[in-house]
């Protein structure tokens, strides 16, 4: 081994007071052996310490080279003697080292550290850089002698790549931490501690504790009833657990309640709530504040405003070191099955946690198949709960044949525990709704003449172009709300406050609202009379959970209507047809029963295609020829074929000035994400070509016409029917 021309190996170095202070450095020794004592007890939680550790040890032993010497030094300006060459990057070296002792064919390690930078490489990839990579000479290849013991479970093939980026997750936060705290010492100081899971139950049992006075309503009798449930059956052994709860029933603090209790009990480490929508993520995370305090709860989304975030809240969401996290499927998910250091860094962060998956019915049935495969093993391997949460319980667990060869393995079905009994007659109890379906077509008129017969009523259709038509045929009034994805977030955020406002005001005052389906899965509404256009049961049940949701009338009516001309598209097709089928064979059935749900989503899971539409399990399965990068690439739970707009709503003028002016930055960014309407890709290639977009940065795209964008129903890009879809 060649001797390095340096007496000591940088890893790190900085001013100690600005500009002229004097040199302070870390050695990579240093830094190496801080990295191994973070990712030992981050791994630990899984029982994998000493696997954490030696990936550390080893993670930036490529920095032993002079070339990177040489790098370091004239690029902080230490010493500009000598112009650097061009170097490996370090973070191969390591692997190599390691590779060199253990043999690591699956990558356990090995990969991890090579990507600790740049990302997991696939692996075919990964072994062609092992074969022809080269180690300089003066890097010592010495490993640390340590006895790795194997992981406190047996771990199936299809487990290993969700162990690679768990590990991966170990030592990029480590990384990211140790260098923090040297480098950044008042970003470090701000990762102060939180409250603890016992003081989160004092102040979630005082909150409960407000609410034991009020009105003894059914409604608030039976919520209270499935809160004690929640706290008496949190005490069971750490796994999948079901919430299955009708609309109305309280399931959100129930929720909670359980995954408190149930943290507490097994010395979980946090709970993550993951909501399908952003319509309802910040109403959530809202009450989430008001029971647990700010300073405890961080919301992970695209669309927040630079009022949601401070400095302490930005460093929490980057590795979700918070006792409450409130974030989006697409975040959970899509870090879960990620190749990249910002996404994955969080991951370890699940291990010992609780997970609430609300609105559990909303997963794509397109992914179904590797979500419960990572559900299986978070569960088993790193001792995550999952609790999915909904009044409309999907089937998660058994086997079902969709059409042609495709078979949807689900998690075994001894393995989900559901927190409520079918003794409890919940969907009985909890009727405040009469479901009626007609049987004709209606056109845009017919609907829109019956909607004004009611001082206040909902409508809810399937696409944004429906929705505009429909509200376009309403007599001009204050009284009609539009709402769907054609208005930007701060605008659909705004409009909901005015019609609970008014909603709330008593009196006769009508209100009449024509939306897409952003308003059916937890946004708090209460209408006597709610029409739906046809869809899936889940849909059409969770919009009469929009009807007498208080249980204030002896019953409310939805009405099921058909769309004259309507031709459905994509999974919203066979939502339908599964449920006009269960309509023909039992047309008086009770629509809420549970077992009723369940043969409708029987019904819907045969006339499914595939539930792995991008082979992720096929890409995985092998642990030696994992595809982490293509896994990556492939894994979008939602179709990102639009195209996104700002739009010229409220202060987004000001804000695009500001972009043009000082250039983009997380923050303001963040901020123009509250303008955002996203398009069809004919749509923008249509208002592109009419000349309707600016464009202030290469990709960011400004419509600039006030007159394209309505003050009630958002912005005017056609009448094209656009099917509504998850939001980031």
């Amino acid at each position: 081994m060649k001797t390095s021309r340096y007496s000591h190996i940088m890893s790190h170095i900085r001013r100690q007071d600005g500009d002229e202070g004097m040199w302070v450095i870390q050695t990579n020794d240093e830094h190496c052996r801080g990295v191994a004592s973070r990712a030992e007890g981050f791994s630990s939680v899984f029982g994998m310490g000493d696997w954490g550790r030696l990936m550390g040890l080893l993670h930036d032993r490529g920095k032993e080279s002079d070339a990177f010497q040489c790098k370091i030094r004239y690029s902080s300006g230490y010493d500009i003697s000598k112009m650097p060459t061009d170097a490996a990057p370090h973070s191969l070296a390591g692997a190599i080292v390691m590779h060199s002792k253990y043999a690591d064919g699956m990558g356990l390690m090995s990969n991890p550290i090579a990507g600790h930078h740049r990302g997991l490489y696939d692996m075919d990839e990964f072994r062609n850089m092992l074969k022809n990579g080269a180690v300089a000479e003066e890097v010592s290849r010495q490993v640390p002698d340590l006895a790795l013991r194997p992981p406190s479970v047996r771990l199936k093939g299809m487990e290993i790549h969700h162990v690679v980026r768990m590990l991966f997750s170990c030592l990029v936060d480590a990384d990211y931490l140790d260098t923090e705290q040297f480098m950044d010492e008042t970003s470090s100081r701000m990762r102060e501690s939180y409250s603890s899971i016992v003081d989160l139950k004092e102040r979630l049992d005082r909150y409960i504790g407000r609410f034991s006075s009020s009105a003894p309503s059914v409604v608030n009798r039976l919520r209270s009833e499935v809160q004690r449930m929640c706290e008496e059956r949190s005490a069971m052994t750490p796994g999948v657990f079901e919430l299955t709860v009708p609309t109305g029933g309280g399931k959100t603090v129930a929720s909670v309640v359980w995954a408190v209790n149930h943290a507490c009990r097994h010395g979980k480490q946090r709970i993550i709530i993951a909501i399908p929508f952003t319509s309802i993520i910040m109403q959530t995370a809202q009450v989430l504040r008001e029971i647990f305090g700010s300073e405890n709860v961080i919301e992970h989304h695209s669309v927040m405003s630079d009022e949601m975030i401070n400095e302490r809240t930005r460093l929490a969401a980057e590795n979700w070191d918070a006792p409450i996290v409130v974030t989006t499927n697409v975040q959970l998910f899509e870090s879960m099955f990620s190749n990249r250091p910002s996404k994955c860094r969080k991951l370890h962060s699940l291990a010992n946690s609780v997970v609430i998956l609300d609105e559990a019915q909303s997963l794509p049935r397109s992914f179904m198949q590797p979500v419960a495969d990572a559900i299986s093993t978070y569960t088993r391997v790193f001792g995550t709960s999952f609790l999915l949460c909904t009044a409309t319980q999907p089937l998660i667990s058994g086997c079902h044949k969709g059409c042609g060869p495709v078979e949807y393995r689900g998690i075994d079905a001894g393995d989900i525990r559901c927190i409520t009994d079918r003794s409890m007659d919940l969907h009985e109890r909890l009727r405040r709704v009469d479901m009626r379906f007609d049987m004709c077509e209606l056109t845009s008129d017919e609907i829109a003449c019956r909607i004004e017969g009611h001082r206040r009523v909902l409508c809810i259709v399937n696409t944004r172009g429906i929705a505009s038509e429909i509200y376009g045929r309403l007599r001009e009034s204050d009284d009609n709300f539009h709402l769907s994805r054609m208005m930007c977030p701060l605008h659909i955020r705004q409009c909901l406050s005015e019609i609970r406002r008014q909603l709330d005001d008593g009196g006769d005052r009508c209100v009449r609202v024509v939306a897409t389906q952003l308003v059916e899965a937890g946004v708090d509404l209460d209408f006597p009379v709610v029409y739906r256009q046809m869809a899936g049961l889940d849909s059409l049940l969770q919009a009469a959970g929009r009807c007498n949701r208080e249980g204030l009338l002896e019953n409310g009516v939805t009405h099921v209507f058909r769309m004259q001309g309507y031709m459905p598209r994509g999974t919203i097709k066979e939502s339908i047809y599964a449920m006009e089928e269960l309509l023909r064979m039992h047309p008086d059935a009770d629509w809420f029963d549970p077992d009723v749900i369940k043969e409708y989503y029987a019904l819907l899971y045969k006339r499914t295609p595939t539930f792995d539409s991008q082979e992720i399990c096929r890409l995985s399965e092998t642990p030696g020829e994992v595809r982490y990068e293509e896994i990556a690439r492939r894994f979008r739970l939602i179709d990102d074929e639009g195209m996104t707009l700002v739009v010229n709503y409220a202060d987004a003028g000001s804000l695009i000035s500001r972009l043009k002016r000082v250039g983009p930055s997380r923050a303001l960014m963040r901020e123009l994400g509250q303008f955002t309407v996203s398009v069809t890709r004919r749509q923008f290639e249509e208002m592109r070509r009419a000349g309707m977009l600016d464009e202030p940065l290469s990709g960011i795209y400004y419509v600039e016409d006030p007159m394209l964008y309505d003050c009630k129903s958002g912005l005017k890009a056609g009448n094209e029917y656009l099917e509504q879809t998850f939001v980031i």
